[in-house]
């Protein structure tokens, strides 16, 4: 009896709906599954106007920058897009040099002829979202075996995808939601010329930097522009000075009302990836393997980039798109672990699980579809265990934010070596595989420093001898395991001073006439060979170590699905298009303290300290401030800045419009906060916040500022 009346305490518990401010939600199934809620919190829009396949609507006007690394918005009929200064940053650093330092300075194009071309960068907008569960469901036995089902979803996949692109220009993708329980595919269209139109110099549109990072209160300018082009005939196109602002179907109203405290609000973006279905054993694999190895590395890292960067000012252009990236996921993964600490996530993920156990043990039925579900995701853990580190520190030193860069680039020639190799798959495009590698090479060289990357790779291979087992390491670790940081350096010198790939006039020269005797003789393209040789043995042992969890989670998700049948699901994110809702409020932390809603320029003011570059304030700005010149944007003389709602957000997220009960736009997404960095794992209603830049304040810098009235 005691055990029946806990499993029906904790199904209470677990079945009370989410909070409405929980949720990333698809757009096309608003109007079955939120549009209630929606309304009765202050929405005046219908669903079509947010989402529709046959007519413009919000979604139009919402795109995904680089396929899913932030979003932007389009606020004009000519193709002007607003996003995030982060978002921008990059390309704002690619077109910085000592002559031009638009990092510091800003930049501003005073006529659409100034505005400057950046290869490679896209933006997409979903065209239509169909749910295809069932068109694939009915061509799938139920006795297939995970990996004959996950072959035959793929082919469908491809099926359904040529079916729904021929004809036209549209990319389609197949995404699995719900942990693979259902299927919805994506119609995107791309365009591929996105010029830089504006930006605040980084005193402004980085205002607080690292300091201030996730952090409220916040007091920065977080915005960029730029603007799409087509081709003369409105199609998506590559780069030509011929090419002709984009004419979008839709494009979002901007407002100068502002935000209160209570006003209800909607973003739309691409969020990354969120973990919301976690299991207990997996949050802690997350926690202390993932998580911890990022954070030992990064800090080596960054701390000697930090270093490089101060010394030299040639470096620090060339560095802080890089640095910017590395520190702003650093500060997460430390952020998260303190977080699922400190609000107590694995306990309480421990009683939703002894929940669920009871639920399943209650009939026989349940117990021998899911009995074994959590357990077995709990040995999978376990029996991989030995693995997940190695793979953790080969993934976070050599490839997921490349601190090792010359490895890095040397692994992007491996075409060209197959090709040279005769490899039949490549021989034949060898003169667009080596016409690639010069457009790679010229970005990559434009930012590379040799010293630099010296230092922060001795200091990461010495970390990488002493924390992995050797078993787990490649070949050309012999020659450095053991020794000291001084010797690793000298044995780096020798390989740098004699490579293609750590020095621009040798590689081009290669390229002029590339033989496979470079390649062989070269000791880094040998260390990166090695490298890739381990790692492919460790993830095939990690994969067989793994077998059966994807089944099995998809399994656990459709158990709580039918666990909790009155809860409205949503399904992880995955960078695709959703919405998220809520209201502007204020919160309070911790014992005894109250955070406001809103800042203002008062606090960037409060905040100046000449000399620390994370809070210098521009002259300017400090002039427009004692005179309150701010003009039609900030009625009573209050320069609003920034604000905060209890919106779901994510990485992705970043550069989203906000929305208000009208679909205008009053402000742009662009960070979470410290308190409840556990988000991706976790929504923590009583204190997650999405942190947005007032839009009036946006306008205010773009006119008052920076003098660029023509935009608006």
């Amino acid at each position: 009896m005691r055990k029946l009346i806990i499993f029906l305490g904790l199904c209470v518990a677990l079945n009370t709906p989410s909070r409405a401010d929980e949720g990333m939600w698809l757009l096309n199934l608003l109007g079955q599954l939120n549009m209630g809620d929606m309304k009765d919190m202050g929405l005046q829009l219908e669903a079509g106007a947010i989402y529709s396949a046959s007519h413009p609507s919000l979604k139009d006007a919402v795109g995904a920058l680089d396929h899913g690394s932030c979003t932007a918005e389009i606020i004009s009929p000519n193709g002007l897009i607003l996003t995030n200064h982060h978002c921008g940053y990059g390309e704002i650093q690619s077109h910085s040099s000592l002559e031009h330092d638009y990092l510091t300075n800003g930049f501003w194009a005073r006529s659409m002829e100034e505005e400057l071309p950046n290869p490679g960068k896209t933006i997409s907008f979903v065209v239509r979202m169909e749910d295809v569960t069932s068109r694939l469901n009915e061509q799938l036995d139920p006795g297939m075996s995970p990996d004959a089902r996950d072959a035959r979803i793929t082919e469908l996949s491809r099926q359904l995808i040529a079916e729904a692109t021929r004809g036209t220009h549209y990319e389609g993708l197949v995404y699995p939601m719900y942990e693979g329980n259902s299927y919805f595919l994506v119609l995107l269209k791309t365009f591929r010329d996105v010029r830089l139109v504006g930006a605040p110099p980084s005193s402004i549109g980085k205002f607080g930097d690292e300091t201030d990072n996730w952090v409220w209160p916040r007091h920065t300018g977080d915005f960029s522009l730029f603007r799409i082009y087509t081709g003369p005939d409105g199609q998506p196109a590559d780069y030509s000075p011929d090419n002709i602002p984009y004419h979008p179907p839709y494009f979002l109203r901007v407002t100068r009302e502002g935000v209160e405290k209570g006003d209800f609000t909607m973003v739309l973006g691409y969020p990354g990836v969120t973990d919301r279905y976690l299991t207990m054993a997996e949050i802690r694999e997350r926690m202390q393997v993932n998580n911890r190895v990022r954070i030992e590395v990064g800090d080596r890292a960054l701390a000697i980039m930090k270093q490089e960067m101060n010394a030299d000012d040639r470096v620090r252009i060339q560095y802080s798109e890089k640095y910017a990236a590395y520190s702003n996921y650093l500060k997460f993964s430390k952020g998260e672990n303190r977080s699922i600490e400190k609000l107590g996530i694995l306990e309480k993920q421990k009683k939703s699980e002894e929940a669920f156990d009871a639920w399943v043990n209650s009939e026989p039925e349940r117990q021998s579809r899911y009995g074994h579900v959590i357990e077995d995701i709990r040995n999978t853990i376990d029996k991989r265990a030995s693995l997940a580190w190695p793979m953790a520190c080969i993934e976070e030193i050599f490839f997921l934010y490349k601190p090792v860069e010359f490895i890095d680039f040397s692994s992007a020639s491996f075409t060209l070596y197959l090709a040279l190799n005769g490899d039949t798959e490549y021989a034949a495009g060898i003169d667009s595989i080596i016409a690639s590698l010069r457009e790679k090479a010229a970005i990559y060289f434009d930012d590379y420093q040799p010293p630099t990357d010296k230092r922060i790779s001795a200091a990461l291979l010495e970390y990488f001898a002493e924390h992995v087992n050797p078993v787990f390491q490649p070949s050309f670790m012999d020659d450095i395991r053991g020794r000291s940081a001084d010797q690793v350096t000298e044995y780096l010198d020798r390989i740098f001073s004699r490579s293609i790939f750590t020095d621009r006039e040798r590689f081009f020269r290669f390229l002029d006439h590339p033989k496979l005797s470079r390649y062989e003789h070269d000791a880094v393209f040998e260390m990166t060979r090695s490298l890739f040789q381990k790692y492919f043995e460790i993830d095939d042992l990690y994969r067989a170590s793994s077998a059966g969890l994807e089944e099995n989670r998809r399994q656990y998700m459709e158990a709580l699905m039918k666990m909790m049948k009155d809860k409205t699901f949503y399904p992880d994110a995955n960078s695709t298009l959703r919405l998220s809702y809520g209201r502007v409020s204020d919160y309070d932390p911790r014992d005894a303290v109250h955070y406001e809603f809103r800042t203002t320029l008062a606090g960037v003011m409060e905040k100046d300290e000449p000399g620390n570059p994370e809070f210098t304030v521009p002259e300017k700005l400090k002039k427009i401030y004692r005179e309150k010149d701010y003009g039609e944007y900030a009625p009573g003389d209050t320069m609003a800045v920034c604000f905060i709602t209890d919106n779901d957000i994510t990485g992705g997220n970043s550069g989203s419009p906000v929305l208000n009960a009208r679909g205008d736009l009053v402000g742009l997404a662009f960070d979470g906060n410290w308190e409840a960095m556990s988000s991706n794992i976790a929504f923590v209603p009583r204190l997650q916040k999405c942190i947005c830049v007032d839009i009036r304040y946006v306008l205010f810098i773009i006119d008052r500022f920076a003098g660029s009235g023509w935009l608006l």
